[in-house]
């Protein structure tokens, strides 16, 4: 008899629950997150293992990847796309694991896309440097408002970054000087962190033909290129230019009935990663191209600015679309005519 196997992660323990063709329960208990313990369950029951599904939480790689190589059939479920039953009166762990089973079962599980293991350590570093930047910009921001206390100077960014360590010390006073050096000492750390990961990012994305053809495009650059191939992974995934640009948050959420919107769906649904990507390459194409600028500059006289750049980052997604699927590069005309 076929078994289907949920397992209910969590960040110390996981529920698993198996159920065979007639949704009774043959196993069903709480585990430590050690590998060991999970696989010496499973491997009782992998003969007649249909699958094993995985709740999607933040903490899934290891599960998922070490299950994978130990030869299981393993489901990602969608966690936000899956149905409940409303008629439950009570839920637990172990209803959750359950339900994960009894949808494999069915047939109807809503399924997330598991990245390749190999690659996805470079797409994780690439997401680092982003939080590095952001962090940047905090002490950045930090350091020019208490020089602009402190000392009544108003300096840019630029100017900032130009900065020594002795010029630091000469615009305080003991004793707010020592959190001005520290402040400065933070930025500094963390623009050499930037550095490295770009190094390292760059010198393996520069062999990728897909990285070529995106930076093909005006206004991407080698940052911009590195996350739309890294977090778009294998164009095959997606059915259609539209499944993509929706993907990548480049489409209307709102729900119209009889010409009025009735509110809106889930704007979140996506990768954020692509979004930001997608946006800033809307940015920067419609500086650098003259024909983005001129779609750019006719959507911003009927509609709101930053409705305008996500009709440009729509467009751009969907040409980036079939520049992966078909290998070829950037078409302005065809993309923007």
């Amino acid at each position: 008899m076929t078994l289907y196997c949920g397992i209910d992660l969590h960040s110390n323990n996981c529920v698993i629950s198996i159920i065979n063709e007639n949704d009774r329960v043959c196993f069903e208990k709480r585990l430590p997150n050690d590998i060991h313990h999970i696989l010496d369950v499973l491997q009782r029951f992998k003969q007649d293992l249909y699958a094993c599904v995985v709740e999607s939480t933040y903490n899934w790689y290891w599960l998922v990847d070490k299950l994978v190589e130990q030869g299981f059939n393993v489901k990602l479920a969608h966690t936000t796309a899956i149905p409940q039953y409303s008629g439950l009166k009570h839920c637990n762990d172990q209803s959750d694991a359950r339900h994960l089973a009894h949808l494999l079962r069915l047939g109807i599980l809503p399924e997330g896309y598991i990245y390749p293991a190999e690659q996805r350590g470079l797409r994780d570093l690439l997401r680092r440097r982003l939080l590095f930047v952001r962090q940047r910009t905090l002490y950045l921001l930090s350091l020019q408002s208490l020089i602009a206390r402190q000392a009544g100077l108003q300096m840019s960014a630029n100017q900032i970054k130009s900065l020594k360590g002795e010029q630091i010390d000469s615009l305080f006073d003991p004793p707010i000087r020592l959190g001005a050096q520290l402040t400065f000492l933070a930025l500094e750390w963390q623009t050499k962190a930037i550095k490295l990961i770009e190094r390292d990012v760059y010198k393996q994305m520069g062999h990728s033909v897909l990285y070529d053809l995106i930076n093909s495009i005006p206004g991407v650059g080698k940052v911009l290129a590195s996350t739309i191939v890294l977090e778009t992974g294998s164009i095959e995934r997606f059915p259609g230019p539209g499944n993509y640009a929706s993907y990548a948050r480049c489409v209307s959420a709102d729900r119209i009935s009889n010409g009025k919107t009735k509110g809106h769906g889930n704007a979140k649904s996506g990768n954020k990663y692509l979004s930001w990507a997608f946006m800033e390459a809307a940015h920067f194409g419609a500086i650098w191209s003259p024909g983005i600028k001129r779609y750019y500059l006719k959507k911003q006289q009927k509609r709101h600015v930053m409705v305008a750049k996500k009709a440009v980052a729509n467009k751009l997604a969907r040409a980036c679309y079939f520049m992966l699927k078909r290998e070829e590069p950037f078409d302005e005309k065809r993309a923007f005519s």
